[in-house]
């Protein structure tokens, strides 16, 4: 997960027999009677926002530290990992629903059900992800710390320049079998070296100087920021049951029509081949090399302050019926570690997290999405102000355009497995045939016991 939100794409995690080695200057709550808390993140940015909620929460507790580390996401799991094997764990961590299961079956992670229910502590104010914290064992292990979505994001002025309008990006729509409308607005962007478009005769595939859509050939087994938002309009679903799956459908008719339809437009140049280009959403939509992408919403306020360009948002398209929107959302949450020393204190600071006087403070950048609805509302009020609209976010929790992402056991092992399928699939080393196959290993790795 942006700031990582999909953090499945991290790779296989360590076990904890594996980890020899400890993490230096991790958790000092192993002293006992500490007042400091350890908070740990992958996301600089929510790192630096929770700072000011660190502030609040040290003037109202005298005597208290919030101690927050932030490591890069490549390392950030396995220092968490060895601090487990270590004995100095963080107090309290950032994680996503990812490796859940795996630190919950090993004891990792403190039941917070207690301290909700002495506290009365309200569930209920958050927007998502409540339920992608609570295990099999039904117990709650975590509270829901942001949420993330997908969004359609263009440059403006390449748009006009093709004769299209927000409004008309606004109202796209996509079916699997031609594209839709989005499909031909995806042709009509794409621009070769010559000045030719995609859909005029004489385009060059070959010589590209704009693709029309951004990457959408990914091995991304979620596809949250790129098919995801396009095939669920369907109705399609990736898991087969919900939340703990035992097979992943990917070789559903409608999945498989999909992913035909994704290679058609890399085959026609209108979106770049996968591999092809290992620059961020931002730089390749700030460089002119594409003209249209889904990205995540945690990009919106950098991609929006991108100089001299024009950064319009849509929603994602409306699906073959002409209604439906629906879109995955993801959300990261906050655990405490089971072998804290101070359960009760990162207790109370993992609560206040989940605050709306802390959630609304820290959300004001608009690099992430808080979890509570209110302070969704202050960062969106406050992003407004820099000229950033959100409402396209907004309005997917108003008009309950989002569904959760399912949990998964051996997320880790499940994207190893996977992920190289799909990538022969967009390469063209395997053919449709591909789909039963990953189907069938995603029920391998998800019915295995640890």
């Amino acid at each position: 997960m942006t700031r990582v939100r999909k953090v499945a794409a991290l790779g296989a995690a360590l076990t904890l027999a594996a980890v020899v080695s400890a993490c230096s200057g991790s958790s000092s709550s192993s002293a006992s009677g500490s007042k400091t808390v350890n908070w740990w993140t992958w996301d600089d940015k929510q790192a630096a926002a929770y700072q000011v909620c660190a502030t609040d929460f040290e003037k109202a507790n005298p005597g208290v530290t919030v101690k927050i580390s932030q490591y890069g996401v490549t390392d950030y799991f396995t220092k968490l990992t060895a601090g487990f094997v270590a004995g100095n764990a963080p107090d309290a961590f950032q994680d996503s629903v990812t490796y859940l299961q795996q630190y919950a079956d090993q004891n990792q992670l403190l039941p917070l059900d207690s301290y909700i229910k002495k506290d009365n502590f309200d569930l209920s104010r958050f927007s998502v992800g409540v339920d992608s914290w609570k295990y099999t064992d039904g117990k709650q292990y975590g509270l829901p710390l942001d949420w993330a979505a997908a969004g359609l994001f263009f440059n403006a002025d390449a748009l006009a320049k093709a004769g299209y309008t927000q409004q008309d990006a606004d109202n796209l729509n996509w079916n699997p079998d031609n594209g839709g409308t989005i499909g031909k607005m995806i042709a009509h962007l794409t621009v070769d070296t010559s000045g030719r478009r995609g859909d005029q005769p004489g385009f060059d595939k070959n010589h590209i100087k704009t693709y029309g859509f951004g990457q959408m050939a990914a091995k991304d087994f979620l596809g949250q920021t790129t098919w995801s938002p396009f095939i669920s309009t369907t109705g399609w679903r990736l898991s087969n049951n919900g939340s703990w799956p035992t097979s992943l459908n990917y070789n559903d008719p409608q999945f498989v029509k999909t992913m035909d339809w994704i290679r058609t437009l890399v085959n026609k140049g209108y979106a770049p081949k996968l591999g092809s280009s290992v620059a961020s959403d931002i730089d390749l939509l700030a460089s002119g090399k594409v003209a249209m992408e889904t990205s995540g919403s945690w990009e919106a306020s950098t991609l929006a302050k991108i100089p001299n360009l024009k950064v319009g948002i849509a929603p994602t398209p409306l699906g073959p019926d002409g209604k439906t929107r629906s879109v995955m959302s993801n959300s990261n949450g906050n655990n405490i570690w089971s072998g804290t020393k101070n359960p009760d204190l990162a207790w109370k600071w993992v609560s206040y997290m989940g605050s709306e006087a802390c959630q609304s403070k820290a959300s004001t950048t608009g690099t992430f999405f808080p979890s509570i609805p209110a302070s969704m509302d202050a960062s969106a009020k406050a992003l407004k102000s820099q000229g950033i609209d959100l409402s396209v976010f907004t309005d997917m929790l108003k008009n309950k355009t989002l569904y959760p992402a399912p949990d998964f056991r051996n997320g880790a092992a499940l994207q190893a497995a996977v992920e190289p399928l799909f990538e022969a699939y967009f390469s063209g080393q395997k053919n449709d045939s591909v789909f039963a196959q990953m189907q069938s290993q995603s029920h391998t790795v998800l019915t295995q016991k640890n």
